[in-house]
């Protein structure tokens, strides 16, 4: 008979740690997931308490999104010649740090360094987890529930910022949407330091190709740098600016196929599944993350609510996102195949932006934001599992976690690229209404109306993309 005093079977020891780990790398990268879209509700506070400009505003979000998609492949690199858990670990700490620089902020020019240093260190801690969840769970059946759990914790947290970000800023104020993030932190670094097992890289004398790294991430900064600017600056200050965000995109190809350890192997782009997945992703994304931007701040600044009702006005999308990856997702792609699941969520993500996109002035969130908030839930839950399978499909065995890390990078590039050129668009046809002569309100409704619009021409494009590129590829 066994007692209480005895130890557990050592295959029960082993699941119980494996799964342990999964909640931690899920618990760390919820944490850098939510602070890439807790800052939308409180964007009307922190322009009100630091002066923002409405184009410099976006870059509260940009300065994290930028350099956390620039590096996404040189950490995950570095991950891989110093050790995961290393790399891990070193980017809570680091985004964590940064938080409470970010809470302690008086003025623009800090709140954006400390955005941008937090969004390395979310770089660092999310780069790596892929890898280690294919490491903890080498058995196909319990690395699809891992990966079910980890896509579900990922898509829904984005979602779920907007509910947080709202709370804390009408509870508190909004520099607690960055000052939660210590005690949760330094809880996560001693689990992580407690329960994942310690790795052995290969050594940094193997080399990372840090020219490339530069490259892309200038590239990467200059190109929305660009976009954001766009409505401030004159078409002759604009164009050379553009060409040399273009050149900086040529030096990284030209680096890639010189160097001896490139960054991101050119032959990944011969796969045409692959690419075009990949292709498709930075359009979807751009068009959701673009929505949950300017949607907020239609709430907000439209309808009149506060962070918290703003908040709790979007908590239906994390949740229903949640429940259909887990339950649904995958029986539904096992049944009808990727290809034709995620067309089918693009659609729906078409229709929604269309349906957001006649929301008027004295709109109601029942009738003008709810349903079409809905479709958007829907389509995304359907879409994304489906377009990962097809983006890891188009891999080679080798090249899997390179091809992971690519379709991290896209996602954060297309999220930073939509909300660039939305916000742009809201900003540039409110700003010239309201010089005409129109009032502030439906001025900036109209702006809003514009931005999804956009969204939506966006969305059709991604569906028009995947239906000619990945036709019949499952």
């Amino acid at each position: 008979m066994s007692t209480l005093s005895e130890a557990p079977p050592r295959g029960l020891e082993r699941t119980y740690s494996r799964w342990a780990s999964l909640v931690v790398l899920c618990a760390g990268t919820l944490m850098t997931i939510l602070d890439g879209n807790i800052v939308t509700v409180a964007m009307p506070a922190i322009q009100r308490d630091l002066g923002f400009s409405a184009p410099g505003l976006a870059w509260v979000v940009n300065a994290y999104l930028i350099p956390f998609g620039g590096l996404l492949l040189l950490v995950g690199r570095l991950g891989d010649l110093v050790g995961r858990k290393r790399m891990f670990t070193a980017g809570l700490a680091v985004f964590t740090a940064a938080s409470v620089l970010c809470g302690l902020a008086t003025s623009q020019g800090v709140l954006i360094a400390a955005r941008a240093v937090q969004g390395v260190g979310g770089a660092m801690a999310s780069a790596v987890v892929l890898g280690m969840l294919f490491a903890l769970f080498p058995e196909p059946r319990e690395l699809a529930r891992a990966i079910a759990v980890f896509s579900a914790v990922g898509a829904g947290g984005g979602a779920l910022g907007t509910f947080l970000g709202g709370a804390l800023t009408q509870a508190l104020n909004w520099h607690w949407i960055f000052l939660i993030n210590l005690p949760i932190g330094i809880a996560a670094w001693f689990a992580a330091v407690r329960v994942l097992a310690p790795e052995q890289g290969g050594g940094l004398a193997r080399g990372a190709d840090y020219p490339g790294a530069a490259l892309v991430t200038g590239a990467l900064m200059l190109t929305v740098y660009v976009i954001v600017g766009t409505g401030e600056r004159s078409l002759t200050a604009t164009v050379p600016l553009a060409a040399l965000a273009l050149a900086l995109f040529v030096a990284f190809t030209v680096r890639q196929a010189r160097a001896a350890r490139p960054l991101l192997r050119l032959r990944l782009f011969r796969s045409r599944l692959l690419t075009g997945a990949n292709a498709v992703q930075i359009l979807m994304i751009g068009t959701m993350f673009g929505f949950q931007f300017i949607g907020a701040l239609y709430v907000q600044r439209v309808l009149g609510f506060s962070e918290l009702l703003t908040g709790t006005a979007f908590l239906p999308a994390p949740v229903v996102i949640g429940v259909l990856m887990l339950g649904l997702s995958a029986r539904t792609i096992g049944r009808f195949g990727a290809y034709r699941v995620l067309l089918a969520g693009l659609v729906l993500i078409v229709a929604g932006m269309a349906l957001l996109s006649r929301a008027p002035a004295d709109g109601s969130y029942l009738t003008d934001v709810l349903p079409p908030l809905l479709l958007l839930a829907f389509g995304f839950a359907a879409a994304m599992p489906a377009l990962t399978g097809l983006a890891m499909a188009g891999a080679r065995e080798e090249d899997a976690g390179l091809a992971s890390g690519l379709f991290n990078t896209t996602q954060v590039v297309g999220g930073s690229l939509g909300l660039a050129v939305l916000s742009t668009l809201a900003a540039g046809r409110t700003d010239g209404l309201v010089a005409r002569g129109a009032e502030l309100l439906p001025a900036t409704a109209a702006g809003y109306q514009l931005a999804f619009r956009g969204a939506a021409l966006i969305a059709a494009a991604a569906l028009v993309l995947a239906a000619g590129v990945l036709r019949g590829r499952d």
